[in-house]
């Protein structure tokens, strides 16, 4: 059997990790909807990949652990590029979280239960994250460690404080990090890594939506005043992913990589920031 790369979500970001980290590996790609896989899949495997297609919702323990099973009947787990999300205009508050913020911790604690030696995981976050006020140190704590099932209890995370979409989605790719964090040291002790990119705005069908959505002349703003003056590919996040997916990025655990063409800087030192 080979190596299996597992890879959550069928967009664009995900599709171009695992091309630049599959070859020669069995790659099995999930999407909640099947003919999104099945199309990505096409793609891959008139590439030369070899690819397996299923379904997953990550909001559903049962669901992402009958993924688990399937890939570990296909070989040994070395890889996991966990590209599934929602977006503030795609969603609300309840779904971004249980979507974004659980998800994301059930697929760390599932896989992590059998990522091979020398594996490695790759969550994408996103620039938003970063554009968060700072939390308490008792917040970061809860959204890094809180077990998976308790973790939508939290106080802060209630409708009555999250009210705003955008709100709930920041709090997410935070608490993405925060948890990858945490689970980078439980994916040591079993010899493998796990890291988070956090991207700006890279086109794809989600950036679209965005862009098209009440937010659109925002986030076009964001893009004339960064430092790179544009959107971001999703072959430029494969390049990272491919860094820390790889032998070159064998010291690189635990950490979280801003790529968003310098939009956050401009929020927090230049012309974005609020109070300007």
């Amino acid at each position: 059997m080979k190596n299996v790369n597992v890879v959550i979500g069928a967009g664009s970001i995900g599709q171009a990790i695992a091309r630049r980290v599959s070859a020669g590996k069995h790659v099995l790609l999930a999407d909640i909807r099947l003919e999104n896989a099945d199309a990505a899949a096409k793609t891959l495997h008139d590439a030369g990949f070899d690819v397996t297609t299923t379904t997953v919702d990550v909001t559903s323990r049962t669901s992402v652990h009958a993924l688990v099973e399937l890939a570990v009947s296909l070989g040994e787990i070395t890889g996991v590029i966990h590209a599934a999300g929602v977006s503030p205009s795609q969603a609300s508050p309840e779904t971004i979280l249980k979507v974004d913020l659980y998800g994301t911790a059930l697929v760390l604690e599932e896989f992590g239960n059998v990522i091979a030696a020398g594996g490695a995981g790759i969550v994408i976050a996103s620039q938003s994250g970063h554009r968060l006020p700072p939390l308490s140190i008792e917040q970061n704590m809860a959204l890094a460690t809180t077990p998976t099932e308790e973790l939508l209890n939290l106080l802060f995370l209630q409708p009555d404080k999250v009210t705003d979409s955008l709100n709930a989605y920041q709090l997410s790719k935070r608490g993405n990090s925060l948890r990858v964090m945490a689970e980078a040291v439980r994916w040591g002790k079993r010899g493998a890594r796990v890291n988070t990119i956090s991207p700006g705005i890279i086109i794809t069908p989600l950036a679209n939506d965005e862009l098209k959505g009440p937010r659109g002349d925002g986030y076009r703003r964001m893009l004339s005043i960064s430092a790179a003056g544009r959107a971001g590919t999703p072959d430029e996040v494969g390049n990272v992913g491919a860094l820390l997916m790889g032998p070159d990025g064998a010291f690189i655990t635990g950490s979280d990589f801003l790529m968003d063409g310098g939009v956050t800087a401009a929020y927090w030192f230049g012309d974005l920031a609020p109070n300007k």
